[in-house]
């Protein structure tokens, strides 16, 4: 009896009895597995063919790496689907009309941004700048066979996944899990802004290995992870940060910046950046340096309009960290039948 009262206090532990599912940090565990898992299997599936087909050319190349974050965040969202047994809504993807409307207002802020650095940065002779369309070699996408005009279009459908996948995952599944998973320690409210505060600090960290990265790159970036989770808690939906998120990558390429220690291959513009590096964060991009930080005060002020104009308030959306279920739970059944 003794075992037995043992063994059910630590199935406790691990699964919650009324939902009848894992608890989160072990779903974020098991998720993380599985996830990895069928990336690995998809690699690999993705490597056989290539040798079986022959398939070696610049097409297959920036396919595959497209491929490969679409499958990912397809097999990291289907995962999660089944392990939290929440609707897709619950990770910020229900794909209604404002969502639409918050990518729209995304897509704008990740192009001005990158704009106005541009702008200051020429006022202040920190850069030089000239037009040329033209594709370079680059160790991220093999863009110089498909010609300038066709690259820019590839670059931005790589962008448009690469992006969004890292919202999917970053913002709407740990974000969420972890909001979560921390309400019944520090209450939703604690629980919301100390998810939101992790996963920016992940997103910095996770950009520590990318070439030219420092100290002060690294700071930036999970302060824009900050900005990027504050577009999620504050509208509870994914389409601001995503459109963001986007934009604000595939523009700097464009722009001729570096994307975070990153040559793209393709820009729309030569810039080259000549003032401070500590100014214009060098070879890293303006993520690297303190042109970003001011950016952030645009950036947020800019979000915390969208927000009043679109949904009345600007509020801190504590249902993140209380999941709805695609299920009904055994309390809620006790419930109604009581």
């Amino acid at each position: 009896m003794v075992r037995s009262d043992f063994i059910m206090e630590i199935r406790r532990y691990i699964v919650n009895p009324a939902e009848r599912r894992l608890r989160a940090p072990w779903r974020v565990t098991v998720w993380l597995f599985l996830t990895g898992f069928g990336l690995v299997v998809f690699a690999g599936l993705v490597g056989v063919l290539s040798e079986v087909a022959d398939l070696s050319g610049p097409v297959f190349v920036v396919g595959r790496q497209i491929s490969v974050f679409a499958a990912g965040t397809a097999v990291a969202v289907g995962i999660g689907y089944l392990l939290d047994r929440r609707s897709l809504g619950d990770y910020g993807l229900d794909l209604d009309r404002q969502w639409w409307r918050d990518a729209a207002f995304g897509l704008a802020l990740g192009v001005g941004l990158p704009a106005l650095v541009l702008g200051v940065e020429l006022a202040a002779g920190f850069v030089e700048v000239s037009v040329a369309l033209a594709t370079v070699d680059s160790g991220v996408l093999p863009l110089t066979a498909f010609g300038p005009a066709v690259a820019v279009l590839v670059l931005g459908a790589f962008f448009l996944v690469q992006a969004t996948a890292e919202e999917v995952l970053v913002r709407g599944y740990l974000l969420t899990n972890a909001a979560e998973g921390l309400a019944g320690w520090v209450g939703t409210r604690r629980a919301v802004i100390a998810a939101t505060a992790l996963t920016g600090a992940l997103f910095g960290v996770l950009h520590w290995t990318n070439p030219s990265a420092s100290l002060l790159s690294v700071a930036n970036i999970t302060l824009y992870g900050l900005l990027l989770g504050a577009c999620y808690v504050l509208t509870g939906r994914l389409g601001l940060a995503s459109g963001f998120h986007v934009a604000w990558n595939y523009t700097l390429a464009l722009f001729g910046f570096p994307v975070s220690g990153l040559r793209m291959g393709v820009a729309l513009l030569s810039t080259d950046a000549t003032g401070p590096t500590l100014v214009t964060g060098g070879e890293f991009g303006p993520e690297g340096g303190l042109i970003a930080l001011p950016l952030l005060g645009v950036g947020g002020a800019a979000l915390y309009w969208w927000v009043r104009r679109e949904y009345g308030a600007v509020e801190l959306l504590e249902h993140i960290a209380t999941p709805q279920l695609r299920i009904r739970t055994r309390s809620d059944t006790a419930n109604q039948d009581g």
